[in-house]
């Protein structure tokens, strides 16, 4: 008598499962590990406090004594960082399981609190590889979302707290595509840019957020005997509604506004169900004039996004300066209106 056709799968998925659950113990045990040694280190420094250089002689001492018996990762840099994690997550309690030594790692060169709090939230909520959570701070997204939100609610929807009512509260502008492997010097049909993001899809979910799932490329709609083509089409669960894409590597026109505008009109009327929120449209584009998508949409409405991309990584203090120059203009919006 022959096995069913499902036994060797099944079998194989329980090993592989308990082979990755068995990784994840060991590695959060080693994480543990770490921050008692942090804690005790830290306690000890504590203790000969009333020496200046103690500290120092302390890591170093250590060293000597461990790393031939334990091997590389008692080197003086290793004992400076397990010093650092005890420092900076002085509760035991407040380590996730989900984390790996590794991401504790890269959350360590974080200085600010905020920030390194948000990559936390998020890093658990999608379960980030190390590669994804270094991406992620390498191009900012932090300080991406707070060009067009304020601290309080970045943070809020990072965990969980509440959920997302507004498209600019999880759409980034800048988005980055520095993941197409594209160079910025370059000219590029719409055609390219839209057959790299496709090819790439995985890296440009990640860079998109929370929620996004793709539906379909060049979908075509029929409006009274006419044909159009819609670029990109996904669906977001959290914002429970379709988000078009429309890809324009010109600058921003009001014509393509006016195009995006119809096609979130056809999504409304004809696609979206009943218990479904109003369509998005992103305008994703070389370069924009925010206020030529100011005068040409309604006042108020929250549907139409213009964001830029950029195929390059911007450094940290251009989109710090960003905020900032975002912040000025609230600033001064709000005491004008006062």
């Amino acid at each position: 008598m022959l096995a069913s056709s499902s036994l060797i799968p099944d079998i194989k998925s329980i090993i592989t499962q308990s082979r990755e659950s068995a990784v994840r113990a060991v590695d959060h045990q080693r994480t543990l590990m770490y921050w008692h040694i942090g804690k005790r280190i830290f306690e000890e420094e504590q203790a000969g406090k009333e020496r200046a250089d103690y500290g120092t002689y302390l890591i170093k001492y250590l060293s000597e004594q461990l790393q031939p018996e334990f091997g590389s990762g008692f080197s003086v840099r290793q004992m400076n960082l397990y010093r650092q994690f005890y420092r900076i997550f002085p509760i035991v309690h407040t380590l996730y399981a989900q984390l790996s030594w590794s991401q504790y790692k890269v959350l360590l060169s974080i200085e600010n609190e905020d920030s390194r709090q948000f990559y936390i939230a998020e890093a658990v909520k999608n379960n980030w590889t190390v590669r994804q959570l270094e991406r992620q701070i390498d191009s900012s997204l932090y300080e991406r979302l707070l060009l067009s939100n304020d601290k309080e609610n970045v943070l809020a929807v990072a965990k969980n707290e509440k959920l997302p009512s507004d498209a600019k509260e999880i759409i980034k502008d800048p988005i980055l595509l520095e993941f197409l492997g594209l160079k910025r010097e370059s000219a590029y049909y719409e055609k390219d840019l839209e057959g790299a993001i496709i090819t790439h899809l995985q890296d440009f979910l990640l860079e998109l957020g929370n929620g996004f799932s793709f539906v379909a490329r060049q979908k075509r709609i029929h409006i009274e005997g006419d044909e159009f083509f819609v670029d990109l089409v996904f669906y977001n669960r959290l914002l429970q509604c379709f988000v078009i894409i429309e890809i324009k590597t010109h600058k921003l026109m009001h014509q393509d506004i006016g195009q995006l505008q119809m096609y979130v009109n056809y999504y409304d009327r004809i696609e979206k169900l009943p218990h479904e929120n109003p369509t998005i449209g992103i305008l994703l584009c070389a370069s924009k004039n925010d206020a030529v998508v100011k005068f040409t949409l309604p006042e108020g409405q929250k549907r139409i996004v213009a964001s830029q991309y950029k195929l390059y990584l911007p450094t940290e203090k251009q989109l710090l300066d960003e905020v900032s120059k975002e912040l000025e203009s609230f600033e001064g919006k709000d005491a004008e209106s006062k």
